[in-house]
């Protein structure tokens, strides 16, 4: 029994830390609990009074009174049905909602390299269906474990309060249901989480499959993805079988048992009222509460197939919140940014390798300065390491060695939360959220009025076919902005990032799904929004970023030059060969 509440003991001090704020009503529904087992337990006697007060004496006005009290009984019982269900289920549902929110609270903490190594549906489903399968088991099955408990133990003591001949007979089984409880329990809580984990499999190939729904029609990969999915379900299904008929087979033990104990203690106690030894009210009585033993130990054993389902979920769930988040503010010298800050960047012998595979050097030995109000240009080959770059800047990740400073102050020696709060970015692939136009466009400054939120979108040349949509700035967009192409989804990114208004603007292929009018009107208007911030743009496109103060050219996550168009189209080789293939030969040489 040691190992067993060891096994469980997780899973109760969870349970117990999310509870405990709500202590009064969880008193309230312990009252109303032990209220409602009470009343249950005094039907006994109600019945015992019906038969030998009201049937057996033939009065009429002992029936009335017997089945006067029968009734109070129900109808108390009703009523305290009534505030129990209600206030465990709010309870149940309270904590959850507390345990979801605490979940979520610190998984958006946590930096993207978790999520790099960990399927995002697969933590979708552990938020929802995990935490689903603890509100039934906080909001129902504790009730219902606690509430059979106390019936087992009041009907037991009752049982031999009545008649201690018979209650021997039913005693026999107890130790014959703990055995099976005890044999099948364990194999249970292995299958359960085997089960949750193949039941987060389908929801994570659903949705990722769903989430790429053109890609999928356009390849005609239907067929192949209904076999995939009908063989992950029959994974799913066939674990849930075996936990299934593990829960049959112990609840089967349990009622076979207990009931055939009561079956053999009716048949002895028919022959003691057949020679008058005992009355009948008194066998009836005897009946119901064995009735509530049986019932509740049958009720029981499925119970711990519940609980074994609840301490599977919360290892899951504890696995979450027991990630660490390795990108946080600094326990000790913790420093601030000047305010406002100027937009300084460099880079000190940066060096890095993305955990997930940490044989390869992306950036390596890489040194770099930026001036306040200088645009660079970052360009190189794909793979160079130009987003990562980012990455680190924006503290995603942090350097293998080396260092980053703003404004002359180590990156890591700042709050992350300040050190964003410099960038503005836009990436290559913009993120869009479910919810309204101007949502979207706000959502670097929730509080901006309508009028700066247009005046965004203005400047990024969005306005014109945000005007189109049915509702304008209120237009619902689906998820991931779905219903708009790649340029107005481009544009609304850019607005989004103007509209924050920070001293560094991080431009990664912002213009790169524009059409060519839509990217002129872009460039036009780049130079009045760059004006007094520091911005650092990524491109492949050089007719985009010619104008730069300075490009610089990296290749293999290392600095191979700096200077002008014009400088690095005589001076260094990679950069003359990317302009001889965009610009053609003649183009590409300096005029």
């Amino acid at each position: 029994m040691s190992r067993i509440s060891q096994r469980y003991r997780h899973v109760l001090d969870f349970a117990r830390r999310f509870v405990m704020p709500y202590r009064w009503w969880v008193l309230g529904a312990l009252a109303a609990l032990m209220f409602t087992a009470a009343v249950t337990l005094s039907l006994g006697q109600g019945l015992r009074l019906l038969v030998d007060q009201g049937f057996a004496t033939g009065s009429a006005q002992q029936l009335n009174q017997s089945v006067a009290l029968f009734g109070m009984l129900v109808v108390a019982l009703a009523i305290g049905t009534f505030a129990r269900f209600y206030l465990v289920s709010w309870i149940g549902e309270r904590v959850v909602a507390d345990i979801r929110c605490q979940v979520f609270d610190h998984l958006i903490e946590l930096h993207p390299g978790f999520f790099e190594s960990n399927r995002g549906l697969e933590i979708q489903s552990r938020l929802t269906a995990d935490t689903t399968v603890l509100q039934s088991v906080i909001g129902s099955t504790v009730s219902i474990a606690l509430r059979n408990a106390l019936m087992l133990i009041g009907g037991m003591i009752l049982l031999f309060i009545t008649n201690p001949k018979l209650t021997s007979i039913v005693m026999t089984a107890i130790p014959l249901v703990i055995a099976p409880i005890l044999f099948f329990g364990r194999r249970v809580r292995r299958l359960s989480r085997l089960s949750q984990d193949r039941v987060a499999d389908v929801g994570a190939y659903v949705g990722e499959i769903l989430g790429q729904i053109k890609t999928v029609q356009a390849y005609n990969h239907q067929h192949a993805d209904k076999t995939r999915f009908a063989q992950v379900s029959e994974q799913a299904f066939q674990v849930a079988r075996q936990r299934i008929a593990q829960r049959a087979w112990l609840t089967f033990a349990v009622i076979t048992l207990v009931l055939g104990a009561i079956g053999v203690m009716l048949w002895v106690g028919g022959m003691d009222v057949i020679q008058s030894r005992i009355s009948g009210g008194e066998l009836a009585a005897f009946v119901f509460y064995s009735l509530i033993v049986g019932v509740s130990a049958g009720a029981l054993s499925e119970v711990i197939g519940e609980l074994q389902r609840a301490a599977g979920a919360t290892s899951r769930i504890l696995e979450l919140l027991a990630s660490q988040r390795e990108i946080g503010p600094p326990t000790h010298d913790l420093e601030h940014l000047p305010q406002p800050p100027s937009g300084r960047i460099s880079f000190e012998q940066v060096s890095f390798a993305y955990p997930s595979r940490p044989q390869r050097q992306v950036i390596n030995q890489f040194n770099l300065s930026v001036s306040p109000g200088e645009t660079l240009a970052l360009v190189g080959p794909s793979g160079a390491g130009k987003s990562t770059l980012f990455d680190l800047l924006l503290r995603f990740f942090d350097p293998s060695s080396g260092c980053i400073r703003i404004d002359g102050i180590d990156i890591r020696q700042l709050d992350p939360d300040e050190l964003r709060s410099c960038f503005a970015l836009v990436s290559q692939n913009p993120a869009l959220f479910y919810g309204s136009v101007a949502d979207n466009i706000r959502y670097g400054r929730p509080q901006a009025s309508q009028q700066e939120v247009e005046a965004a979108a203005r400047a990024a040349h969005a306005e014109e076919f945000i005007q189109t949509l049915p509702q304008g700035y209120e237009t619902h967009l689906g998820d991931a902005g779905l219903g708009l192409s790649g340029g107005q989804k481009q544009r609304l990114a850019i607005a989004r990032a103007l509209l924050l208004d920070a001293p560094i603007l991080l431009l990664d292929e912002a213009t790169s799904a524009l059409d060519a009018h839509s990217e002129h009107l872009i460039q036009q208007a780049l130079p009045r929004l760059m004006q007094g911030r520091t911005t650092l743009v990524i491109a492949h496109r050089l007719a985009t970023i010619q104008h730069a103060d300075r490009i610089a050219v990296i290749d293999q996550g290392q600095l191979q030059a700096l200077g002008s168009h014009t400088e690095l189209v005589t001076n260094n080789p990679l950069y003359a060969r990317l302009a001889a293939l965009q610009f053609g030969q003649s183009e590409a040489q300096p005029q």
